[in-house]
């Protein structure tokens, strides 16, 4: 299950969406979003998990305008653990497919490699759309 909640600002619902992907850090305490977040902290705030729920909610309402990544999700299927890297896979894939920028992000990990490693595909792939557009 995730989180949904939405910010108002002056009695207005905002538009903009935040995928906050992390299994630990809640984004509604203390200043991670202010922290993290590419788009500021005047947006609805989608707080996912795992990979599953990071693939249904791109599924379902295609790309936020921006996204958070942690690592380590502590998820597993089939003793296979799903990561915030397989996460980028499916997100870079999702952007290929539908021809697709990567929205902006950051990476809350604290697991250097692991953050090393989002980071490296996603840079690829943004390298990859500025070769080809």
């Amino acid at each position: 299950m995730y989180y949904i909640m939405v910010l108002h600002h002056m009695s207005k619902v905002l538009n903009n969406r935040l995928i906050w992907l992390d299994d630990e850090r809640n984004p509604f305490k203390d200043k991670w979003v202010s922290s993290y977040s590419p788009i500021g902290t005047n947006c609805e705030i989608i707080w996912l998990k795992s990979f599953y729920e990071f693939k249904e909610e791109i599924d379902k309402n295609g790309l936020p305008d921006a996204i958070c990544f942690d690592h380590d999700l502590s998820d597993t299927e089939n003793s296979k653990e799903m990561t915030g890297y397989d996460c980028a896979k499916y997100l870079v894939d999702y952007c290929i497919d539908n021809n697709l920028d990567i929205p902006p992000y950051n990476i809350q990990s604290s697991n250097p490699s692991g953050k090393e490693n989002i980071s490296g595909l996603l840079n690829n792939y943004i390298k990859y759309r500025k070769t080809t557009s």
